[in-house]
C-alpha cells in the first residue's frame, strides 16, 4: 500500500496535483448549479404523524400563499393622503406577473357605516366600501377598529395602521404533485408499493422537484418586484414586507451571502494567520490549496448529484474548512520537525515520512469524526440529516485530497535558504506544559468548576426560541413580524379542530332538528314561504348579519393550506377582503331557504355545539400567549349583535344550509368542513413574545380544553405550523441530546481499539464530554435555544475534540516510548503536536468570528459557538488530559521526575 502511494504522490508530484486541481476546477464549472432549498418541507420532522394530519386537515380549507404589506402613514389612515397613494400601490401590485388578487381596507364591505337595514342589504346593486365618495369615514374608522372581524386583523385596534394582502397565484400542477407523492410516500413506508409505483414515486419526485425550484426562483423575483412597489411608496408611509414566500427568498439570500462573503473572508485569515504562524510561504500555499480544492470538489459533487443545501447543512463549507486545515497543519508541523530532525533528507523523503508518521492518527481522527457527526443521521429532520451526511462525505473526500496535495507540495516547493526554526522553551504550548506540570490543581479545580456550572447549564438548556430571533433588529423580517405581533394580532399559526361528541352526531340524525326549536321559530319559516323579502327584512336579520359578517377575513390570517408544501403563517387569508365577497343578492331570491322540512343542521349550527364552541373560542381567548382568534363562535357573536339578540336553533341552522355560495364561502367554510363535521379555532400565536414556550402551552391548552369542556380526547386536535415546529424542536432533545451517550460509547469504543488500553480511551473521553458539554452548558447559562441550527454544534464539538485528543495521545505514546517519563514527553509533545493542534485553533478562531457580522442570527450563533468549541477542546487537549495522564500513567511506570 505505502509503495503504491509513494508511486501515486511522489513519482510525479506535479501531475499528482494538477490531477487534483483539475477535479476542483470541474468543481467550479458546477457552482453556478449549487441549489440552496429553503422550502417548509426541507424543515419538516419526516414521518411526523401531524405533519399528515396538517395536510388532510388543510385539504378541507381552501387558501394560497400571499406577501402582506403593512401601512402606517403619517397622517390620519382614512385621510385622502393615507388613500390616495394606497390604492395606487394596490393598483401597481395587482399588475405584478404571479399576482392573483390584492386586498386592501379600500375592499371590505362597511355594514355599520352608517348602519345598514336589511333591505338595503337585500336590494344593493354593491356593499359600501371606502371607495364610495360618500362613505362616512369616521363611522368606518369605529367600525374597523371595533368589528370582532376587522379589529387587529385588518386595521389595528388604535386605527393607525392597515395591512395590504398579495395574493399569489397557485400552480395546479405542483399541487396535485405534492398530494400524489404524500400518498405515494405513505404506501411506500407500508410497504405497498409494487414496480411500477416505485417508478411513477421516483417520477412524482422529480417532476416535483422540478417545478418547485421553477417556483421558488419566481416567488423570489416576485417578493423583490413587490418591494420595488413599496419602495416608490415609503415616503408616504412607513410599509413592511411579510410572508413566507419573503422570509424564505431573505433566508436564502442571507446563506447565499454568507458562503459567498464569509467564505472568501474565512479562508483570507487563513492566510493572514498562516503567514504569520509559519513565516514560510510554503506553508501558506499547501493548506490553502488544499482546502480550496477539498470545498470546491465538494460543491461541485452536490451540484452534479443535485443534492441541495439547506440554512443548516450550508453550514458544512465551513466545518469542512475547519477538518482539512486541521490535517494540513498536522502534516505541516511534522514536515517541519523533521526539517530539523532529518535536514540531510530530500523533500520527497520528507514529505513521504511525514506523511507516513500522520497517516494513523489522522485516518482516526477522521473515522471519530465521521462518527460524531453521523450522530446527525437519526434527527429525524432533512437538513440535519444532510448536515451529517455532507460532513461524512466531505472528511473523506478532504483526507484523501489532505494526503495528496499536502504531500505533494512539500515534495516540489522549494525550500528556502534559512534555517527552520523549531518550537521554543517560550512557545505558548511550552507556557502551557509548564503550568500543567507546576500548577495542574489549578487545572482540576477549574476542570471541576467548569463541570459544575456545565451541569447547571444544561438543565437551563431549552428547545425552544423564537423565530424572529433568527434575524437581526435591522432586517425587515425581525421588524415587520414585531409590527404584525403587536398591531395585527399575531403571527404564527395554530388551528384547534373540533369534532362532535358521537351521540350528538346519532342524535341529529334519528332527529333532524334540535328539540329546543320553538313552535314560534318553526312558523317564522313557514312565513317566509309566504312573504318573502318581508322575513328577511323584519323576522330574521340575523341571517342578512351572518351573511355580511366578513368572518372570511378571520379565516385568513390562519389559513395555511393551498401552498406548494402546504405551510403559510402569514396573518391573512387568500379570499380575505375580497371586493364584494357577497355578490349583487346575498340571499339569492325570494324563497331563499326553502321548506322548514329541508332544514338539517349540523351539531355546530345546534345550541349545544355553539354553546361548545363558544367556551372553546373564549378558553383560548383568554391565553396570553394567543392573539388573534376566529371561529364560528366570531361569526356568531356579530350576528347577534346584528339580530338584536342571541340567535335561535333554526337561525343558525339555516344559515348553515341556506346561505348563497359567495356568503358560505366567506363566513362558514373557513371555519366548518361539513363533510367531515369538524369546527376550526384559528389562532394566531405571539411570536415575539418572550415568555411563549410553544410545547407548555399546547400542552397546558389542550389539557384546559378538555378538562373544561369535557371532551373526549379524540374530539380535539391541534395542528397548523406551530405544531410541526414545535415537534422540530422537541424531536431534537430526544433524538440528539438523548444520543450523545451512544455517540461517545461508540467512539470510546474506537479509542480502545485505537490506543488498546481502556484506561487511555477513558482518559480521552473526558476532555470531550467536558468540552461538549461546556458548549451546551455555556448556551443554557447564556439563554441560547437549542434548535435546528444550533443543535449542529454538539456534533462539531465533539468531532474537533475527539481529532485534538487523538492526536495528543499518539504523540505521547511516542515520545513516552523514548524515555519513559511522563513529564518530559508532556514537554516535547506540547512543543510537536501541540503546536499543531494551538496553530489551528487560532486560525479557526479568528476566521470563523467573522460570522459575527452575519444579518442570520443562526449563523452569528455559530459562529460564536464553534470559537468556544475549539477553545474548549484544545484547552482540554492541551490541559486536562496530560494532567489526568500524569496522574494515572496508564502507558506504565514513571521512569523520573524531570528536574
Amino acid at each position: 500500500m505505502m509503495a503504491f502511494y509513494r508511486r501515486l504522490v511522489f513519482g510525479r508530484p506535479v501531475i499528482t496535483v494538477l490531477g487534483v486541481l483539475m477535479l476542483a476546477l470541474a468543481g467550479v464549472s458546477q457552482l453556478g448549479n449549487v441549489r440552496l432549498d429553503a422550502s417548509s418541507d426541507s424543515l419538516l420532522l419526516q414521518g411526523d404523524p401531524d405533519l399528515a394530519f396538517y395536510r388532510e386537515a388543510s385539504s378541507h380549507y381552501q387558501g394560497s400563499e400571499f406577501l402582506v404589506l403593512t401601512w402606517r402613514p403619517s397622517v390620519p389612515l382614512l385621510s385622502d393622503q393615507s388613500l390616495e397613494p394606497l390604492a395606487a400601490m394596490v393598483e401597481r401590485l395587482r399588475d405584478l406577473p404571479g399576482v392573483s388578487e390584492v386586498t386592501s381596507v379600500l375592499d371590505v364591505p362597511l355594514l355599520e357605516s352608517p348602519p345598514l337595514s336589511l333591505t338595503d342589504l337585500a336590494s344593493a346593486d354593491s356593499l359600501p366600501t371606502l371607495r364610495d365618495p360618500d362613505i362616512d369615514r369616521a363611522l368606518a374608522l369605529v367600525e374597523l377598529t371595533t368589528s370582532p372581524i376587522y379589529q387587529n386583523l385588518l386595521v389595528s385596534e388604535q386605527g393607525d395602521l392597515t395591512a395590504v394582502q398579495v395574493s399569489l397565484a397557485t400552480n395546479a400542477e405542483l399541487e396535485a404533485l405534492l398530494d400524489e407523492r404524500e400518498a405515494l410516500r405513505a404506501l411506500e413506508r407500508e410497504g405497498a408499493l409494487d414496480d411500477a409505483e416505485l417508478e411513477r414515486l421516483e417520477a412524482v419526485e422529480g417532476r416535483y422537484d422540478t417545478l418547485q425550484q421553477v417556483m421558488s426562483a419566481s416567488r423570489s423575483q416576485l417578493v423583490e418586484e413587490v418591494r420595488a412597489v413599496a419602495d416608490v411608496y415609503r415616503d408616504q408611509a412607513e410599509i413592511f414586507v411579510g410572508g413566507v414566500p419573503m422570509i424564505a427568498a431573505d433566508m436564502v439570500a442571507f446563506v447565499q451571502s454568507d458562503l459567498i462573503t464569509f467564505g472568501f473572508a474565512i479562508i483570507a485569515i487563513m492566510v493572514l494567520v498562516l503567514a504569520v504562524i509559519f513565516r514560510d510561504w510554503r506553508w501558506v500555499v499547501a493548506p490553502i490549496v488544499n482546502c480550496t480544492a477539498t470545498v470546491t470538489i465538494m460543491l461541485g459533487l452536490l451540484a452534479m448529484l443535485d443534492w441541495r443545501m439547506t440554512v443548516i447543512s450550508s453550514n458544512f463549507v465551513p466545518v469542512l474548512l475547519i477538518v482539512t486545515l486541521s490535517l494540513s497543519v498536522h502534516l505541516v508541523v511534522r514536515y517541519r520537525e523533521l526539517e530539523h530532525t532529518e535536514p540531510d533528507n530530500g523533500r520527497a523523503q520528507r514529505a513521504l515520512d511525514a506523511a507516513r508518521l500522520m497517516a494513523a492518527p489522522c485516518f482516526y481522527t477522521a473515522l471519530t469524526t465521521v462518527v460524531a457527526f453521523a450522530s446527525l443521521l437519526v434527527a429525524g429532520l432533512k437538513p440535519v440529516i444532510d448536515f451529517g451526511l455532507m460532513m461524512t462525505v466531505g472528511i473523506i473526500v478532504g483526507f484523501i485530497c489532505t494526503f495528496l496535495i499536502v504531500p505533494a507540495l512539500m515534495a516540489v516547493l522549494p525550500e528556502p535558504a534559512r534555517q527552520v526554526r523549531t518550537a521554543s522553551d517560550t512557545s505558548v504550548t511550552q507556557k502551557l506544559s509548564g503550568f500543567v506540570e507546576k500548577r495542574g490543581g489549578i487545572v482540576l479545580l477549574a476542570t471541576t468548576a467548569l463541570a459544575v456550572a456545565t451541569v447547571i447549564g444544561i438543565s437551563r438548556l431549552q428547545v425552544e426560541n423564537r423565530f424572529i430571533d433568527y434575524f437581526k433588529e435591522s432586517t425587515e423580517i425581525y421588524q415587520g413580524m414585531q409590527v404584525l405581533d403587536a398591531k395585527l394580532g399575531g403571527t404564527i399559526p395554530l388551528d384547534i379542530i373540533l369534532y362532535p361528541p358521537a351521540e350528538s352526531r346519532l342524535e341529529l340524525n334519528a332527529e333532524g332538528m334540535d328539540s329546543s326549536v320553538s313552535e314560534e321559530a318553526a312558523s317564522v319559516v313557514d312565513g317566509s314561504r309566504e312573504n318573502g323579502d318581508a322575513f328577511v327584512t323584519e323576522t330574521n336579520p340575523a341571517l342578512a348579519d351572518g351573511g355580511l359578517s366578513g368572518d372570511g377575513f378571520a379565516d385568513a390570517g390562519f389559513s395555511d393550506a393551498g401552498s406548494d408544501d402546504g405551510l403559510s403563517d402569514d396573518p391573512f387569508a387568500d379570499d380575505a377582503f375580497s371586493d364584494d365577497p357577497f355578490g349583487d343578492d346575498p340571499f339569492g331570491g325570494d324563497d331563499p331557504f326553502g321548506s322548514a322540512d329541508s332544514v338539517q343542521p349540523g351539531y355546530w349550527f345546534t345550541s349545544q355545539g355553539r354553546r361548545l364552541i363558544d367556551a372553546a373560542h373564549a378558553i383560548v381567548d383568554a391565553r396570553p400567549e394567543a392573539g388573534k382568534v376566529l371561529s364560528l363562535s366570531t361569526a356568531f357573536e356579530v350576528m347577534d349583535g346584528l339580530y338584536g339578540s342571541k340567535l335561535g336553533p333554526i337561525e343558525m341552522a339555516l344559515i348553515e344550509h341556506s346561505m348563497p355560495e359567495d356568503v358560505d364561502s366567506t363566513l362558514v367554510k373557513p371555519y366548518y368542513a361539513a363533510e367531515y363535521g369538524e369546527a376550526r379555532i384559528s389562532v394566531r400565536a405571539m411570536e415575539t413574545s418572550e415568555s411563549l414556550r410553544r410545547d407548555a402551552f399546547l400542552r397546558s391548552l389542550r389539557s384546559t380544553l378538555i378538562e373544561e369542556l369535557d371532551l373526549e380526547p379524540e374530539q380535539i386536535q391541534f395542528t397548523s405550523l406551530l405544531v410541526l415546529y414545535n415537534n422540530v424542536l422537541q424531536s431534537l432533545f430526544t433524538s440528539q441530546i438523548l444520543t450523545l451517550g451512544a455517540v461517545f460509547s461508540a467512539i470510546g469504543l474506537m479509542f480502545w481499539v485505537l490506543f488498546r488500553s481502556l484506561s487511555l480511551a477513558l482518559l480521552a473521553l473526558a476532555p470531550n464530554l467536558l468540552a461538549a458539554g461546556m458548549v451546551l452548558g455555556i448556551m443554557g447559562l447564556a439563554g441560547i435555544p437549542l434548535d435546528i441550527m444550533t443543535i449542529t454544534i454538539a456534533a462539531i464539538v465533539v468531532g474537533i475534540g475527539v481529532d485534538d485528543c487523538i492526536h495528543y495521545i499518539h504523540r505521547f505514546r511516542v515520545e513516552y516510548a523514548v524515555d519513559g517519563n511522563y513529564h518530559k514527553a508532556m514537554h516535547r509533545s506540547h512543543g510537536s503536536i501541540g503546536r499543531a493542534m494551538y496553530y489551528t485553533t487560532v486560525t479557526v478562531m479568528i476566521g470563523f468570528s467573522l460570522l459575527t457580522l452575519s444579518n442570520f442570527t443562526p449563523s452569528l450563533y455559530f459562529g460564536v459557538l464553534t470559537v468556544i468549541a475549539m477553545a474548549a477542546a484544545v484547552a482540554g487537549a492541551l490541559l486536562l488530559l496530560p494532567k489526568l495522564l500524569l496522574i494515572f500513567k496508564p502507558l506504565g511506570p514513571d521512569a523520573g521526575a524531570i528536574e
